[in-house]
């Protein structure tokens, strides 16, 4: 009995532990998908402006031109800061394993960049390299940490392979679509991928250069004071947007991921504590039977005697 006890009281504590947990992320995943779906309608724009700069100019851009025999790819892997949230950081994490083993299958040397210990601690354990880490907002990303995070990625495709720089990068986060459903996503921000028909994208970007009626002519662009430099202004803008966008719908993922994570302990806590109070009333019942059979068996054993 003490010990069952003691069970019961050990698993409420955790269950209202893991309740508030619960009411914390429900009320924090709200303003999470708030802030990301507001981010939307901006990167669709400035995505559109780029690919229509792209299109449009036969400006041979270095963040839009494609490097042939393509040697080391950057993968900016996106995960957690802080457990408790189901398989998402596993999730993202093994996303991201497979998109390396596909990169060097193709020969290509890769270089990680990290967001969230979680992705941190997964790579220092197996002794893996990376190229840097960023931590602390995985869960409330601001612009300046997007900032951070792209200026350094900028820097390093800029930079010749032969000083360490890249020739391609990859973003793996995970796509929020529902509060009961996030899929790990891979885009690939540099080169750009221009898109030059009508299409809608498996991210929610619509990338649509083409945004006239049938039978309407497009119009001709004449950039000032050059294509070049309208892309030198709106690539960097793009790169930092792109990847805010990320970490919007990662920070949304992860909070709905853990709202999920901890009903789901609640809940089973609730079952846990039912068995153990079932398992007590039997141990209290087997005992109050056991002591009435041993005065039962005492007052037969004195009777005996009388006689």
């Amino acid at each position: 009995m003490r010990i069952y006890r003691q069970r019961i009281k050990s698993v409420n504590s955790i269950k209202k532990i893991t309740n508030a947990m619960e009411l914390i992320a429900a009320a924090r995943v709200i303003k999470a998908r708030q802030r990301a779906s507001e981010a939307m309608p901006y990167t669709t724009a400035l995505t559109r402006a780029v690919s229509a700069v792209a299109t449009n100019t036969s400006e041979d851009h270095p963040l839009t031109t494609d490097v042939k025999d393509a040697k080391r790819a950057g993968v900016l892997v996106i995960a957690a800061d802080r457990g408790l949230a189901g398989a998402y950081s596993v999730s993202a994490i093994k996303r991201a394993s497979e998109l390396i083993a596909h990169l060097q299958g193709e020969g290509k040397e890769v270089v990680p960049y990290l967001v969230g210990r979680k992705a941190v601690s997964y790579y220092k354990f197996r002794k893996r390299d990376f190229a840097q880490e960023w931590s602390g907002f995985t869960d409330a990303p601001t612009f300046e940490n997007a900032r951070d995070i792209a200026d350094r990625l900028t820097e390093d495709f800029l930079k010749p392979t032969a000083e360490g720089g890249v020739d391609e990068i990859h973003v793996v986060f995970t796509l929020f679509r529902s509060m009961v459903r996030q899929d790990p996503h891979v885009l690939r921000l540099l080169p750009l991928e221009v898109v030059d028909a009508d299409s809608e994208r498996e991210d929610g970007l619509d990338l649509s250069v083409n945004q006239y009626e049938e039978g309407q002519l497009a119009p001709e662009y004449d950039f000032e004071p050059s294509a070049s430099e309208v892309l030198d202004l709106l690539l960097p803008k793009y790169v930092r947007n792109r990847i805010y966008t990320a970490l919007l719908s990662s920070s949304a993922s992860e909070l709905a991921a853990r709202q999920r994570a901890m009903k789901s302990a609640t809940d089973n806590a609730g079952d846990l504590i039912k068995r153990y109070e079932r398992l007590a009333n039997q141990a209290r019942q087997a005992g109050i039977t056991q002591e009435i059979s041993e005065i039962v068996g005492g007052a037969d054993a004195l009777a005996d005697a009388k006689k």
